[in-house]
């Protein structure tokens, strides 16, 4: 019982939607109350904060990717497209200076 409770609460999705700190509060809280010893609440401490960092990571990477999905279907100029696009100006117009 104890380790599925466990499980449950190092789920990727629930662990990435916590701030960081709920999640070694709630850790914590969580070791006090199942008595664990103080290397297993060590211990399921620290996979608390591995498993947060895991899931905040791929959650951030994983919404990179719909963002940057989003923009190619609304086909709207990338940040690379426009500091081309600046280069390209800031070249013309040396150009133009030097012309004239």
């Amino acid at each position: 019982m104890l380790e599925s409770i466990k499980n449950t609460l190092l789920s990727g999705v629930g662990m990435a939607l916590r701030s960081k700190k709920e999640i070694e509060t709630f850790a914590k809280e969580f070791a006090e109350q199942s008595e664990m010893n103080q290397k297993e609440a060590k211990d399921f401490l620290e996979e608390c904060k591995k498993r947060y960092d895991d899931a905040k990571s791929g959650l951030d990477k994983k919404l990179e990717e719909v963002v940057e999905s989003v923009l190619k279907r609304l086909d709207l100029p990338t940040r690379e497209d426009v500091d081309t696009l600046n280069a390209r100006i800031d070249a013309l117009s040396e150009k133009i200076e030097k012309d004239a």
